[in-house]
């Protein structure tokens, strides 16, 4: 589906009458419609129609989702993607510039190794900081 056909479709939902809505949800959901409210309705529709043009969940993310029904621990573990080992990570702090090389097994920052940036990045400010955050290598 073409982004502005997409876009219109979707724009459509907030003024489509509700009889519409409840037929556009049995051709996409192949279901008949919940007996929720109209902004409900437009809500999953919206979804549902970006879910076909781009694709829906990941395997992964079901997995997660069905482990969460049944009432079993997600995973929240985030792998960190660390820069291959003799890498020099450049931060300047304060007004002062601390560089750290990567090692296999750690950091080395002025002598001193440590396991991981987020020690590192405590050594350097004295407060508590997510050190991939700090040095750049993960967004907020």
């Amino acid at each position: 589906m073409q982004e502005n056909k997409l876009l219109s479709r979707i724009a459509a939902l907030t003024t489509m009458p509700t009889p519409d809505l409840k037929k556009m949800w049995r051709e996409l959901y192949e279901s008949e419609p919940p007996a929720f409210n109209r902004a409900h309705l437009e809500q999953r529709l919206t979804y549902r129609l970006q879910e076909i043009a781009y694709g829906g969940l990941t395997e992964k993310t079901i997995e997660k989702l069905k482990r969460l029904r049944d009432g079993k621990k997600a995973s929240t573990y985030r792998q960190v993607v660390k820069p291959p080992a003799g890498t020099i990570l450049v931060k300047e702090y304060e007004g002062i510039e601390h560089r750290v090389l990567v090692l296999h097994d750690g950091f080395d920052y002025d002598g001193q190794k440590f396991k991981s940036l987020t020690a590192l990045a405590f050594r350097i400010t004295g407060t508590r900081w997510n050190g991939p955050m700090f040095f750049g290598l993960r967004k907020k």
